[in-house]
């Protein structure tokens, strides 16, 4: 994910909001955490194992760091970089994903300079595929189509998005529909009409069919106290009952959206912090509760999904006022969420208490990479390059191996077809058993 400071994507509307990816033991992993959007694979295999010289089936060099993760669709791996370090060309490269070889880069002229911080390098966002295109976001270089061979398809300029810890969020891929949260424009960085929405566009046409935008929060005080705010969250997509739902964390609230027409269909207040209104992961989905962590020492909050309207009084089942900071994203085990902090602490909250049920070190070091789950393993990549590998219970921490790459990495792992995808800062890894 990409995050900021200390931390800082007719018939088949009828049939759920779920990925057009069809569920079976090899799947593409076509879009920010995985065809759910949740962290989870059906693969069956991975390594459990490997090093700079074991089970590394190829590596490809990239000239410059990023936060934005990997993907794999068509049998091609798709990540972002920029130019130059001053992101005024932001591109999309293209690799196979059997021996790594570049087949394209598609590159975007902005033409100046933007602010981001130093932990957040240009082109935080991750790419998302149907297996027929792939879409990426820019930020204020705009939101892009190609084919899977690079042809341009279309494109749009939503605007500037300026945030002193730059751009970080995701366009999702679901039913024929690109939805994107612009975030995390900052009312205190760029003025009282930020830009900050949720919208969806027709995969094939780019046509806008809804937008959706986020009330600016801060009055003038706050503004002119120069307050942190943004939100750097992917949503996310479930179904309660009979009715679709699209979850983002915005700075003070978490949000349901009905993604077919953009509509609020609840919120629940609780995000905004002591230090700042923000959040930088996205929300996880435990049974009939979302759990969603603040960032920047904000809070851990915990709510029932079938709500209509305000629901902070009735639906917030779950609430912790301060954590530390966090940028990955969590992942539902038996009636837990588990996530890391910043600080590299994996943490263990039972959905239907709200207890802090354990708190261990995971990492040395910290890690923004989410939790993936595959092969009845959990997998997560620390920011020095070391991907921990452990068990899927709540009861205790169980960390099966320890890989190190040593090359630091903001970036979670793509799973597909019993290989994993590792972006550092340095490479892009393919990691796969040893055939004997």
């Amino acid at each position: 994910m990409s995050l900021p400071y200390l931390c800082a994507p007719a018939l088949a509307l009828a049939l759920s909001f779920a990925p057009s990816t069809a569920l079976s033991s090899v799947e593409d992993w076509p879009g920010w955490r995985g065809p759910r959007g949740d962290g989870t694979s059906t693969e069956t295999t991975l390594p459990l194992e490997w090093s700079k010289d074991k089970n590394v089936k190829w590596k490809a060099p990239l000239a410059r760091p990023a936060n934005g993760s990997p993907i794999v669709a068509g049998g091609r791996v798709f990540l972002t970089m920029a130019e130059d370090t001053e992101g005024k060309q932001r591109s999309l490269y293209c690799f196979d994903r059997n021996d790594g070889k570049q087949l394209w880069v598609r590159t975007v002229d902005l033409g100046r300079k933007e602010p981001t911080h130093e932990t957040n390098p240009y082109c935080g966002t991750t790419p998302a595929s149907d297996g027929e295109r792939v879409v990426v976001w820019h930020g204020s270089a705009g939101l892009h189509a190609y084919s899977l061979d690079g042809e341009p398809l279309w494109k749009h300029e939503l605007g500037d998005f300026v945030h002193m810890w730059g751009d970080g969020t995701s366009p999702v891929i679901r039913n024929g529909r690109v939805f994107l949260h612009t975030g995390p424009d900052s009312v205190a960085d760029a003025g009282p009409e930020a830009l900050s929405f949720v919208a969806a566009f027709d995969l094939a046409t780019g046509k806008e069919l809804w937008r959706t935008p986020e009330p600016n929060h801060l009055d003038a005080e706050a503004i002119e106290a120069k307050r942190l705010a943004g939100s750097w969250c992917t949503p996310v997509f479930t179904r309660v009952g009979e009715r679709d739902l699209m979850i983002c964390a915005q700075p003070t609230r978490l949000v349901a959206y009905d993604p077919t027409d953009g509509k609020i269909v609840w919120w629940c207040n609780g995000l905004t912090a002591t230090r700042g209104d923000l959040t930088y992961s996205s929300p996880t989905i435990a049974g009939d509760v979302c759990v969603v962590v603040g960032g920047y020492v904000g809070p851990i909050l915990g709510v029932r999904m079938d709500g209509q309207g305000d629901v902070t009084e009735t639906h917030r089942v779950l609430y912790h006022a301060e954590q530390l900071s966090n940028c990955a994203s969590g992942i539902h085990v038996d009636g837990h969420v588990l996530f890391p902090d910043m600080g590299g602490i994996l943490w263990c909250i039972d959905t239907k208490s709200g207890a802090v049920k354990w708190k261990e070190r995971i990492v040395r070091g910290g890690s923004w990479g989410s939790i993936v789950r595959a092969a009845d393993r959990l997998y997560m990549l620390g920011q020095s390059g070391a991907t921990v590998v452990f068990a899927p219970r709540a009861d205790k921490l169980e960390i099966l191996a320890t890989n190190d790459l040593g090359e630091q990495t903001n970036s979670t792992p793509a799973v597909s077809n019993g290989e994993l995808f590792l972006r550092t800062h340095e490479h892009l890894y393919c990691i796969a058993a040893q055939k004997e």
